[in-house]
Formats: structure tokens, sequence, C-alpha cells
């Protein structure tokens, strides 16, 4: 089932995710939803927060993307498409010292783009939907989808990261987003 995303200004955004401690049915299903709404919504990653839920759970899926990624798994590279989707619990991350700027958008953040600096490579210790622990090291996309994400999982969002002059020339269509939002929630508020 498709899931409603989360846009700018609902405060879900900002808050930190719990750790997941049971991988019950309720979890499964709101996997499977959120694999759904990221299929639906043409994304590369979405977490959880971005579905109204503060858990330490996102989803990523870089197979629809031309941008290059590259995952290993105890020391061999492997196709990353085989990997996808992913489904990341309570993941925990090895930022490498190497960064690059890149460009990223946000489902959250509908039209604003803006180039990141983020590490060109981590190692993730995550569990799988079935609760099973893995390891891997990455790069090129999936290791900003997977940095963009775990952001999320925190509570810090992408326009946090945004240099300057990107903050700058987006700065208008931020505040619109934002204004657009608490009217929106607003009367969702009165209906209730």
């Amino acid at each position: 089932m498709e899931l409603e995303i989360t846009k700018y200004g609902e405060p879900i955004l900002r808050r930190k995710g719990e750790k997941i401690t049971e991988i019950n049915q309720e979890i499964k299903l709101f996997i499977q939803d959120m694999l759904d709404t990221l299929v639906k919504a043409e994304g590369v990653g979405l977490a959880a927060q971005q579905v109204g839920k503060a858990y330490q759970l996102c989803v990523i899926d870089v197979r629809l993307s031309d941008r290059p990624s590259w995952i290993k798994i105890d020391g061999k590279e492997m196709d990353v498409s085989i990997h996808m989707p992913m489904v990341l619990i309570n993941p925990v991350l090895t930022l490498g010292t190497e960064l690059e700027k890149g460009p990223e958008g946000c489902l959250s953040f509908p039209d604003i783009f803006a180039n990141i600096k983020r590490s060109s490579q981590i190692t993730v210790s995550a569990l799988n939907e079935k609760g099973e622990e893995f390891h891997f090291e990455c790069g090129g996309l999936l290791a900003r989808a997977i940095q963009h994400e775990y952001d999320h999982l925190q509570g810090i969002l992408f326009i946090d990261r945004m240099g300057y002059l990107d903050r700058e020339e987006n700065d208008q269509n931020l505040i619109y987003l934002r204004n657009k939002t608490k009217e929106r929630l607003k009367r969702q508020r009165k209906r209730q």
C-alpha cells in the first residue's frame, strides 16, 4: 500500500528514530508499504520519518538510476542490483575520510536540489527485514543514498548540509513548501 510522503515543515522529519527491537508483522507490513511507496515515487531511498514513523528504518533501491554504485561484501565486489531493494534496520555507518560533492534531491522536498558533500565510501552494519545482521562497504550513489536516509533517521535534513549558495538559491522554494505544509496541517487539525 502506498503511504503519504511527509513534506518539509512536518515535525516528524526532525525526530530521531527509535531503534526497532522486534521485527513483527506490523513492521514487516510497514516495510512493504515503504517499498511500494518508494517504487511509486520513483525514488532511490525512503526513511520511516518520510512516511510518518520515527523508526531507525530506511529502504534503498538505486536500480532506476544511471549513476554508478558499488558494493563489497566480505571484501568481494558484488552486483549491486541483486541486493536491491535494500532494507536497513537500526543502521550504523562508518564514514570514509574522502569527501565528494554530488547532486541530491529528496522526496520530502519536491523540486529542490543541491550539491551536498558526503563521504565517497562508507561501511554499513544493519539488520535486514528478516532480523539478520549484515555488513558491507559501498560507494557511488548507493553510499550517498544511504547517508541521506541515515540523516533522516537522526532528524537531519539535506537542507542542513547545503552550502550557503545552494541554501540562498532554494530559500524561497523552502519557505513556500514549509508554509504550504503548515497550512495543510492546520486544515487537518481543524477537521479532527
